[in-house]
């Protein structure tokens, strides 16, 4: 059988490859404006017409949106399966909020154990910022709002997800990171009024799982994590067993 003959790549083909691999890992982000033309073929070690070709094409194929005068962006669709009007019916759903912590627990376990794994030193320093930020925001209670807090606290968790490696994990994660956003404010909201202890808490839960991640502990990093949103539900669900408590006997007419 005669066999046929090899194709020879083009070497926009070779640059179409290299950008996928980019918004895979999450160097280029959803909605983020590549570097000038002129700065990219630089970086690449390509011709600019070589370039233009590949870009077209990534365009064609929807990945890229160039804007005449504006640059080009990575499209801001990508992974958007659980953007608005989703989020809005998720959020405000008390059946769905548990599902979502249900979710959490595999997805966040999954990533605490592959971040042990294969988190490199860059990865490390940027989950020591991160978890520097949830310390800074327990320091400052009372001086800080929740949605501060929030977002330090969902910044850690996402600061995981890129150090496992896993594309898929930490395109998930981010897909869901709004909504992971509010379901932290929401569940500080919840929580923080039954008194400090439970932010003492919270926080020694992200320490030991920091600390078990930067010390590549993979299997106790997954528990930690899971016991970390266990604490959670068990605490959200303390407090609302009060909340209906308190509403049952509000609801009982003093006898005359």
């Amino acid at each position: 059988m005669k066999a046929k003959p090899l194709q020879q790549r083009r070497l926009s083909d070779d640059i179409i490859e290299r950008i996928e691999t980019l918004i895979l890992e999450g160097s280029f982000q959803a909605g983020e404006r590549l570097p000038a033309e002129r700065a990219l073929a630089e970086e690449f070690g390509v011709s600019r017409p070589s370039l233009r070709e590949a870009i077209q094409k990534l365009v064609a194929r929807g990945l890229l949106i160039s804007r005449h005068g504006g640059g080009t962006f990575v499209s801001e669709s990508l992974g958007s399966s659980f953007r608005d009007p989703m989020l809005e019916l998720l959020e405000n759903n008390p059946e769905a909020q548990r599902d979502l912590i249900e979710f959490r627990h595999t997805l966040e376990g999954s990533c605490a154990y592959y971040a042990a794994l294969r988190a490199t030193e860059p990865d490390r320093e940027r989950l020591k910022s991160a978890f520097e930020r949830v310390q800074d925001s327990n320091l400052r209670q009372g001086r800080i709002s929740r949605a501060e807090e929030g977002r330090n606290d969902a910044l850690f968790h996402l600061a995981i997800a890129e150090a496992s490696h896993n594309a898929v994990l930490l395109h998930t994660i981010r897909s869901l990171f709004d909504l992971l956003e509010r379901n932290v404010v929401t569940n500080i909201g919840g929580m923080y009024p039954q008194g400090g202890e439970i932010r003492d808490n919270l926080l020694g839960q992200h320490e030991a799982l920091y600390k078990a991640i930067i010390e590549r502990r993979a299997d106790d990093a997954r528990r930690l994590a899971c016991e970390h949103l266990d604490y959670v539900q068990e605490v959200l669900a303390q407090t609302q067993d009060e909340e209906r408590r308190t509403e049952r006997a509000n609801r009982r007419r003093t006898p005359a």
